[in-house]
């Protein structure tokens, strides 16, 4: 029988929704595929915590690794600790630390692929930095990563945003950085859509001048990166960066508008995931690049297509509230026990931004257990006071 559940619409209205039978996805093996993808995972807030708006994180730890075996699971890599885990919203160093210490156990009871992010986030964003303090801030973060045995990502700091005059600024920075890494680290350019207060970043906001910024980089230090993750929703750019990155530095989309055209590639170059909207797509993603590893471009088309309205819907603007879509879908999927997050973020989109999720993810495939989701789905309109 099929399910169905009257859903509101912005003129106040209601229209049924009739639910798609659930998509039977299957796992897919991640040995030998062309493509590298890491999902960038979500953390579960504890719902008896006090997680309120400047509070300290309280984690649910046995969903909170819950999400990440499931991805595991289906293949994917996990990048952790990133900005879809409340890295500047919400989560804080001391949380972050016990996350990456257990997710780094996690992965290697599992034989998951992890890495994990580094920053300046543990400094309090008040204080102003010189470049020497961020460069010892950025030092005592990816001391730690290295050495819980996992690869570091290092994220984009807004304390050097401020600090920085120029190109030269960023180049000495990372240049420090760089220069004592024990091994390969992906770098991560967040643009200013997913944080504001990165505005600017490689010194300036023409993106052409800070593109070559961060070629010069890689060109320097080569050896020591690993990759790049470009998260500009700004396909040419990064089509630009696959052209002329250094061999053997992998440049990955973490563009959620339009990884179905970067991940496919143009036939000579292609990019590969570190994405948050592989969180929720994870069946779709997994299944998507079997199929194009084995040439089926129909079919990762097929797969892959109808998750791209969702990830656009999730990461409209403000974006950095994507993170609250993931975490509603991930409760109706029986991931969590409460649609609770870290810092109260979960009152971060309004009802119909969250009912349209729903329609989208059920379109994709992406509703595990349509009565489950369904009943979840009431409950959260009655208590938002959405009653027909």
């Amino acid at each position: 029988m099929t399910i169905g559940i009257s859903l509101p619409r912005a003129d106040g209205s209601f229209e049924m929704h009739r639910l798609r039978e659930p998509r039977l996805w299957s796992p897919r093996p991640s040995t030998g595929r062309r493509r590298v993808a890491y999902a960038a995972a979500h953390v579960v807030a504890d719902p008896l915590a006090d997680n309120r708006i400047g509070g300290a994180a309280r984690l649910d730890w046995e969903a909170t690794l819950l999400v990440r075996r499931s991805l595991w699971a289906w293949g994917l890599g996990v990048a952790d600790a990133m900005d879809t885990a409340q890295r500047g919203m919400g989560l804080d160093w001391p949380a972050v630390q016990e996350l990456v210490r257990r997710s780094a156990l996690e992965a290697a009871a599992c034989g998951g692929d992890i890495i994990v992010g580094a920053g300046t986030d543990h400094v309090p964003e008040s204080r102003s930095l010189t470049l020497d303090e961020v460069v010892a801030a950025y030092e005592e973060q990816l001391e730690f990563v290295e050495s819980v045995g996992v690869t570091p990502v290092v994220m984009a700091s807004r304390h050097l945003a401020v600090a920085a005059r120029g190109a030269d600024d960023y180049r000495f920075v990372y240049g420090k950085l760089l220069a004592q890494v024990r091994r390969p680290v992906l770098l991560h350019w967040l643009g200013e859509m997913f944080d504001p207060a990165l505005r600017g970043y490689w010194g300036t906001t023409d993106l052409d001048e800070a593109v070559e910024t961060l070629l010069s980089l890689l060109r320097d230090y080569a050896p020591a990166v690993a990759g790049v993750k470009v998260s500009l929703l700004d396909a040419a750019r990064e089509m630009r960066l696959r052209r002329e990155v250094p061999e053997g530095v992998l440049v990955y989309t973490g563009d959620d508008f339009s990884y179905l055209e970067l991940i496919r590639g143009d036939g000579e170059r292609h990019s590969h995931a570190l994405l948050g909207a592989f969180d929720v797509a994870a069946p779709a993603a997994a299944t998507a690049l079997a199929l194009l590893d084995v040439g089926d471009d129909a079919g990762y088309e097929e797969a892959l297509a109808p998750t791209v309205p969702l990830s656009r819907h999730l990461f409209g603007a403000p974006t950095p509230y994507y993170k609250t879509g993931i975490t509603f879908l991930a409760w109706l999927n029986g991931q969590q026990r409460g649609f609770t997050m870290v810092g109260g973020l979960q009152s971060g989109r309004s009802v119909l931004h969250l009912v349209e999720a729903f329609r989208l993810a059920d379109a994709a495939g992406l509703v595990a257990d349509p009565e489950f989701a369904v009943a979840r789905l009431q409950r959260f309109l009655e208590l938002s006071g959405v009653v027909r």
